[in-house]
């Protein structure tokens, strides 16, 4: 029973520090200004035009959305205390993005190739954090949860749910970002080579873990 406890402690303190990490991802891309990752360009894209939430506020108002879909989705058959633990999870994800674009508040990206660089650092690192939560393998995050709960219940792959919603989440911050600012700043070229590359990267972040490891699980597909 103890080393359970510990072994899912350890579980836990690896899923909060991938996080961590995927939350400087998505504060990376935000300080590029071409455009954050797709789950988070909506949030990103109504706190430019609404002052009400900090970005990670209206993160973690996507996140309460995307937990009562999945309840609504599945008819009460979810598993309330997996729900309680996304709920936690998703808050405490929405501070940490919060923290983490203050920790780099004062980088500069004043040239389009400092930009690029910024959204590609933002990649690799968000795909570091999201592999690193793979790994600890106790949890997931309301909207990759959303989208799992969609796929069991019509039967249609979770990569093309996923898929579906990344496409969906662009398209609605495009549409806020023209409708209210006149241009698209919470989306752009970086929310769709993020959406590309993510997933790929944390397959080649698997591949060296194999390598280094030869004992590692098979090759995650995120995308």
């Amino acid at each position: 029973m103890k080393d359970k406890v510990v072994d899912l402690t350890k579980r836990y303190l690896l899923f909060l520090l991938g996080l961590f990490i995927a939350s400087m991802g998505v504060a990376f891309s935000t300080k590029a200004g071409l455009g954050t990752s797709p789950v988070a360009s909506v949030p990103y894209s109504v706190s430019l035009v609404n002052g009400t939430f900090t970005f990670g506020g209206w993160l973690n108002l996507l996140s309460v959305v995307q937990i009562i879909v999945q309840i609504l989705v599945m008819k009460g058959k979810c598993n309330y205390g997996e729900i309680a633990v996304q709920t936690v999870l998703a808050f405490v994800y929405g501070y940490l993005t919060n923290l983490s674009c203050y920790l780099i508040r004062n980088l500069s990206a004043g040239t389009y190739l400092l930009q690029f660089i910024y959204m590609l650092i933002g990649c690799f690192v968000l795909a570091l954090g999201i592999w690193i939560q793979v790994k600890g393998n106790v949890a997931m995050l309301p909207g990759e949860a959303m989208n799992r709960a969609i796929s069991q219940v019509t039967g249609r792959r979770y990569e093309n749910i996923k898929i579906f919603f990344d496409v969906f989440y662009i398209v609605v911050s495009a549409i806020i970002c023209l409708v209210f600012l006149g241009k698209l700043q919470g989306v752009r070229e970086g929310s769709i080579i993020a959406a590309l590359a993510v997933g790929n990267i944390i397959k080649i972040y698997e591949k060296i873990y194999k390598l280094l490891t030869k004992n590692g699980n098979e090759i995650i597909d995120i995308e």
